[in-house]
């Protein structure tokens, strides 16, 4: 890793609140568009990924504020956050008074993002960047926001959480209208109108659904 992945994050984002979830602080990037529309070049050249852990995605957020209304999906729970980028599912999870909760995210600068953003929270979150897609997940609730954008990512994680959910686990969604979403495989539970960055999506607003996968 060319960059120290704490000395980026801090120089390149701000501390600031997602337009959707108040209750949480995390660090974002100062300008969306700049940051995002780095050449594949200019992100290698610092060795950095695709920077999804810093911006709060509209599925993200609605998953986020579905928890936070509704604490007692995950209140004394152990709850597995999949493809937690910012963190900000999972530390709502926490707020909101989960026993435990595990971040899971293979891109390493996710790492010291969910550590940063948990830290600002006062809250404790685990991690792990593992790829734990296919594989089993020793939680109660599983949380995954924004996930539905690929299709051959789809096609991996639609079996894997159908298997999830006819374990008895409880498997939620937040998606803003991503093109694979398996909507004959879902329950609908609630939806908002989550402020989103233009820069980065089509629109100031995206209409965003939290979904339960049917057991």
């Amino acid at each position: 890793m060319k960059t120290d992945p704490e000395i980026f994050i801090r120089a390149n984002t701000k501390l600031i609140t997602p337009p959707h979830v108040p209750e949480i602080r995390l660090h974002l990037a100062n300008e969306a568009h700049e940051l995002w529309l780095k050449t594949e070049e200019e992100l290698a050249e610092i060795g950095l990924p695709p920077p999804f852990w810093a911006f709060a995605w509209a599925g993200g957020q609605g998953l986020a504020r579905y928890i936070l209304d509704h604490p007692e999906k995950v209140r004394t729970k152990r709850v597995f956050d999949f493809a937690t980028g910012s963190g900000i599912v999972a530390i709502a999870a926490k707020m909101a008074g989960a026993v435990a909760v595990k971040a899971a995210d293979i891109d390493p600068w996710a790492e010291t993002a969910v550590r940063l953003n948990a830290a600002a929270n006062g809250v404790s979150v685990d991690f792990s960047g593992a790829d734990f897609v296919g594989k089993p997940v020793h939680a109660d609730i599983v949380l995954a926001g924004d996930v539905f954008y690929d299709r051959v990512f789809a096609d991996a994680l639609v079996p894997w959480f159908d298997r999830l959910a006819s374990e008895g686990k409880e498997v939620l969604v937040g998606d803003p209208g991503r093109a694979y979403l398996p909507k004959e495989r879902l329950e609908f539970c609630a939806i908002y109108e989550v402020p989103v960055t233009r820069a980065l999506e089509d629109s100031e607003n995206k209409k965003t659904t939290v979904w339960r996968f049917k057991a």
